[in-house]
Formats: C-alpha cells, sequence, structure tokens
C-alpha cells in the first residue's frame, strides 16, 4: 500500500513537500518508485522516478524545480516542489514496481498505486 501526503493549496512561486510512504513492501528492496500527476482534463503524466540501482529520473517539464529524496528507515519518499506555477495544479500519485526506473519509467506498468494527494496551485 502506498499513502501519498502534503498536498494542499499553495500560492504561485511558492514549494510545496509531498511525500509517499509505503507498507507491506520495503522500498529499498529493489524497488522503483514515481511520482505522477494529473492535471485537470488532462492525461496522468509521469514526474520522476527514483530507484536503488539507477538514482534519480526526471520529466523534462521538471527543469530543476522538483526534488526527490528517500528515508528508508521510515520507508518514505519525498518530493519537493519550488517555483510552483499554476500548470502545476493537479492530483500527485506515487507508484511503485520491483526493479530499476527504465528509459522510459513513465510507460512502465506499477504494482501499487495510492490514492493521490491534490495541490492547487492559485493566489
Amino acid at each position: 500500500q502506498l499513502v501519498e501526503s502534503g498536498g494542499g493549496l499553495v500560492q504561485p512561486g511558492g514549494s510545496v513537500r509531498l511525500s509517499c510512504v509505503g507498507s507491506g513492501f520495503t522500498f529499498d528492496d529493489d524497488y522503483a518508485i514515481a511520482w505522477f500527476r494529473q492535471a485537470p482534463g488532462k492525461e496522468r503524466e509521469g514526474v520522476s522516478c527514483l530507484s536503488t540501482t539507477n538514482g534519480v529520473s526526471f520529466a523534462d517539464f521538471v527543469k530543476g524545480r522538483f526534488t526527490l529524496s528517500r528515508d528508508d528507515a521510515k520507508n518514505t519518499v519525498n518530493v519537493e516542489v519550488n517555483m510552483l506555477k499554476p500548470e502545476d495544479t493537479g492530483i500527485y500519485y506515487c507508484a511503485a514496481h520491483r526493479g530499476l526506473c527504465g528509459s522510459e519509467w513513465y510507460r512502465s506498468s506499477y504494482d501499487y498505486w495510492g490514492q493521490g494527494t491534490q495541490v492547487t496551485v492559485s493566489s
């Protein structure tokens, strides 16, 4: 099971830190953890993927505004988003599958999904 938290209403230019906590399995037991987001009326898109084996991959649109971190003791992966823009509004999901983040990690099949956390960027 995956549970996201940390979303909310944020002003443009602000920051938000989202967390993904896993239970029933251990992230550092060779799992790839990815973040996706879905904006209103748009398809879900990959944001970033992190694995013990091959590090972190980011979508092109991230452009240095997103930072991933992990806390294995808490079985948690966090994503911090800086310089938020209104177009960052959406539901942010974390997902997990066994193995590494492939070159097309955003197209991979994931075994676990969280319920999502809403991020709204608005003044």
